[in-house]
């Protein structure tokens, strides 16, 4: 039996749709995560925000809240962020002990 085989532009057309709630599993795939870490994050009022939807409650992410919360995790990190890097800053003058 031959594979089946997708057309480029099924598959292109796809990936272009992108739902924009996400699962506590996918939201971890997406953040490159495990689900147990969200979990934690969650019960200690910590990362990304969720909501319950449903009448089961399932807790749920919106993909552009995930977006906006690793732009603001980028802001954060002096790493990645020039203005928070100690390096960056003016070098201060030391201040001279003087005993009276």
């Amino acid at each position: 039996m031959r594979p089946l085989l997708v057309p480029p532009a099924a598959s292109a057309a796809r990936a272009a749709v992108r739902p924009a709630f996400l699962t506590v599993k996918a939201a971890a795939d997406y953040l490159g995560l495990s689900p147990h870490t969200l979990y934690v994050w969650r019960h200690r009022r910590q990362g990304p925000p969720s909501f319950r939807m449903g009448p089961r409650g399932r807790v749920m992410y919106r993909r552009e809240a995930l977006d906006a919360w690793i732009r603001e995790q980028e802001q954060a990190d002096s790493r990645t962020n020039a203005a928070l890097n100690p390096l960056n800053a003016a070098p201060r003058e030391r201040c001279s002990r003087t005993n009276a």
